[in-house]
């Protein structure tokens, strides 16, 4: 539903109150925010961060009440060496029932080493891209879904919780317009693997916000058992914009990255994800309950560019929030 007033005219006062009045009403009371700064975040950073590090900026963000947290991925060290420590930091992540620390499993072995670990929370990942799924896992998409079957089998006599990842899914960089049919064969897949919660990921930020709401609109329509979620890129600054539109669908599941950071190293101009705290200031300031405290997600942030040693792409910690008041004194 839309509205689009007639070329050389204005919309009446009533027509923008009653289109601001759906949008109000197709809005959801909380999301759920998938932090992913520690994986999809770090991973391309060329500062390789130690693992007490990553430990402290997990115990930040708990802290700061985020709940779902994507740890670190097992895959190959030598092609992404910000990760290779995914087994020792699974020993000093801060202890908590109430969270969710998963790990993203591209295949059989880093099933093996995320079980051995203990993590009981596995992302499944998969492009719907077949030139994208080679250079970023070295298969072919079909190759990974017989593969993902099998790491499904090991999570399900493992008791392990799945969800499943769809890459370059509003789009390639190598392939450019990825159809809706691809997307479809990977739900479906992953439905016949047991997965009930699946993440569309806009790898290199090329969605726009009526494809992004049309899309959830009809899958959701098609797969009514699927929880659907997003994962945007903010390459080409629509990142929010697209949360908007996901939101008016129904979508209530988002990934996230404190101060902006990450991308794909295996993909051109990936940019990075969404900022955990731009995202949280967005839904606040709407009345979306995300349960976490933007003042210790700004700081968290801040410590992290220091971490890094360059300036993060969010933009709270820079601005502040909307609200944070200043002294006329100031203003010379």
């Amino acid at each position: 539903m839309g509205f689009t007033p007639r070329v050389g005219s204005s919309p009446s006062s009533g027509t923008i109150f009653f289109v601001w009045s759906w949008l109000v009403v197709h809005l959801p009371s909380s999301v759920t925010i998938v932090e992913v700064s520690l994986r999809d975040g770090l991973q391309d950073e060329h500062t390789t961060l130690s693992t007490a590090d990553k430990a402290a900026l997990c115990r930040d963000l708990v802290g700061a009440g985020l709940r779902y947290i994507e740890a670190t991925s097992f895959v190959r060290p030598d092609l992404v060496p910000q990760l290779a420590d995914a087994e020792e930091l699974a020993e000093h992540i801060p202890a908590a029932s109430d969270v969710v620390y998963a790990a993203l499993i591209p295949n059989l072995k880093g099933a093996e080493r995320a079980l051995r670990s203990g993590f009981r929370t596995w992302h499944l990942l998969v492009s719907a891209s077949e030139t994208h799924n080679w250079v970023n896992i070295r298969r072919t998409v079909s190759q990974s879904l017989d593969e993902l079957g099998q790491v499904a089998a090991i999570a399900a006599q493992a008791g392990v919780a799945l969800a499943g990842y769809i890459g370059t899914a509003f789009g390639c960089p190598f392939e450019g317009h990825i159809s809706l049919t691809k997307v479809r064969r990977l739900i479906d897949a992953y439905a016949g693997m047991g997965l009930n919660h699946i993440t569309l990921a806009d790898t290199t930020g090329m969605a726009n916000p009526r494809q992004v709401y049309e899309t959830a609109m009809s899958l959701q329509e098609a797969y009514p058992a699927v929880v659907f979620g997003m994962h945007f890129h903010n390459t080409r600054d629509l990142g929010l914009a697209n949360v908007l539109a996901a939101m008016q669908a129904g979508v209530t599941r988002f990934d996230a990255s404190l101060g902006g950071i990450g991308g794909c190293p295996f993909a051109p101009a990936a940019g990075g994800n969404i900022a955990t705290e731009d995202l949280v200031n967005m839904l606040s300031e709407m009345g979306i309950d995300t349960g976490t405290d933007l003042d210790r997600l700004i700081d968290a942030s801040r410590r992290l560019e220091s971490l890094l040693g360059h300036e993060l792409p969010s933009r709270l910690p820079k601005v502040g929030k909307a609200y944070d008041l200043h002294d006329p004194a100031e203003i010379r």
